[in-house]
């Protein structure tokens, strides 16, 4: 199984390209808003998979990084497929890849190619998988092939605490 951990720098991914073949990556996460008595952030977790579905590497982790102790931590076993391909085996936080959770809107993340170590052009599939207390779990599959000095977009929706997901690659 590749279990090669793929940090974000400063926010951002890190994928491998030559400095003639460097672009960007530019992910869009949608969070819908819900409107209920009691609403609550949901702690979403972005990562990617091979062509096998094997890890790839991990992309963001938002949870509640701010409770004393850590105690934020103990729901992030509720992002049930992250948890078990690579959360339980993380010591959290991560600088760059752990941060705060988000609120409702359209999140953006942007990743310097030039900054990402470990992947080759071919086949994958971004996944983000997001549960909300008192509320809901969703998880989107976006399939991509990454190829350097291409450029593309993907996307796919959720179904409830994840609207829009995308992935654009610019050369």
């Amino acid at each position: 199984m590749l279990k090669t951990q793929m940090f974000l720098a400063g926010g951002a991914l890190a994928l491998t390209a030559t400095g003639a073949s460097a672009g960007q990556l530019v992910l869009d996460v949608e969070i819908p808003q819900h409107k209920v008595a009691e609403y609550h952030k949901p702690y979403v977790a972005g990562w990617l998979e091979n062509a096998s579905g094997a890890h790839a590497g991990n992309l963001f982790v938002w949870y509640d990084v701010k409770k004393r102790d850590g105690a934020g931590q103990k729901w992030l076993q509720d992002m049930r497929v992250w948890w078990r391909k690579s959360g339980r085996d993380l010591k959290l936080p991560i600088d760059g890849v752990t941060s705060t959770t988000r609120a409702p809107g359209r999140q953006t993340l942007s990743i310097d190619t030039a900054k990402i170590a470990g992947l080759k052009p071919g086949a994958y599939v971004l996944v983000v998988e997001a549960s909300r207390e008192a509320g809901g779990h969703d998880l989107v599959k976006v399939p991509f092939t990454y190829t350097p000095g291409k450029g593309g977009a993907v996307s796919g929706k959720g179904d409830g605490e994840l609207g829009t997901v995308s992935l654009t690659y610019k050369p």
